[in-house]
């Protein structure tokens, strides 16, 4: 029986923010796996009795990047970890936007200003400010050329936070068709959703955010299908995700461009798709059995 262990957050008093997590446990249980929802900085737990380590809702990682990328880095030298150590800390920083545009995916045009590079921010259209490590458009806002001023303000305090900030143009699109989003399991697409646009003209960008408002299921194209395979197939280092999340707006041409591609944690909407539960059950066990018994497998 493969011990497995779903790695997620404290949610503290609170009620988990993981809808899916109960359900996900339950199928891999009574397919004969011994299943586990455990809190990724949770000191006591030892992570390599586990023979699989599967990154699920980790999903206040983005505020201790450095804590996060240690336990990473430790969980993936005693068991298998997934997604593995190198691609979970590539994909953690989204300056890997710039690398997947050099290989030529179709991606929204961004720029990035680091602490103690002066604020150049666009002056003839929309724009969108938001750090390079970040969930749930924490930190993220959009502004016109007249609100130049609050989002240099904006700009100060990430980086006298230390973060790295990304601009980017406000896609119209999303106002329109919205943001889809892509999900891939085991190698193969499982499911697409759709969601509107979660940055409102006006809000402050320390302000609560719907993540995934209005969000429905959705049939994809065969460009959305195009742009995300070739975004997939530009992840560099490692082989074999298990999973991963490619979210596409449209560009001003009305062709779909890489918005973001979530390797680390992403959202599954398995309420959403409940069809699905049985396709990621059997990807994880599989993963599971290719795990090695012991020692390191991916530094």
């Amino acid at each position: 029986m493969p011990r497995i262990a779903l790695a997620t957050y404290d949610p503290g008093a609170g009620p988990s923010r993981d809808a899916d997590l109960p359900a996900l446990v339950r199928a891999l249980t009574d397919a004969g796996a011994g299943a586990e929802a455990r809190y990724w900085d949770d000191p006591a737990v030892d992570w390599g009795g586990y023979d699989l380590v599967v990154i699920r809702s980790t999903w206040d990682y983005s505020w201790r990047a450095a804590e996060f990328a240690a336990w990473v880095d430790r969980v993936g030298a005693l068991t298998r970890l997934v997604n593995p150590a190198p691609v979970v800390r590539w994909n953690a920083d989204k300056r890997y936007l710039g690398e997947l545009a050099a290989a030529g995916v179709p991606t929204v045009p961004t720029r990035y200003l680091a602490p103690g590079e002066p604020a150049d921010l666009p002056a003839g259209h929309e724009f969108v400010i938001k750090p390079t490590s970040g969930a749930g458009a924490r930190f993220a806002a959009r502004y016109t050329p007249a609100e130049h001023d609050t989002a240099v303000r904006h700009l100060a305090r990430m980086h006298a936070e230390g973060f790295t900030a990304m601009v980017q143009p406000y896609m119209p699109g999303i106002d329109v068709r919205g943001e889809r989003a892509l999900q891939f399991f085991g190698g193969r697409l499982l499911h697409a959703s759709r969601k509107g646009a979660v940055l409102s003209p006006g809000t402050p960008y320390d302000a609560d955010k719907v993540a995934h408002p209005d969000l429905e299921r959705w049939q994809p194209t065969d460009a959305e299908l195009a742009v995300a395979e070739k975004a997939l197939a530009a992840v560099p280092g490692v082989p074999g995700l298990l999973y991963a999340r490619v979210d596409l707006v449209d560009g001003e041409d009305g062709e779909p461009r890489l918005m973001e591609l979530e390797l680390v944690e992403p959202n599954l909407f398995l309420w959403l798709h409940p069809d699905s539960l049985p396709r990621v059950t059997e990807a994880i066990l599989a993963a599971a059995e290719d795990a090695a018994p012991a020692g390191p497998t991916v530094t």
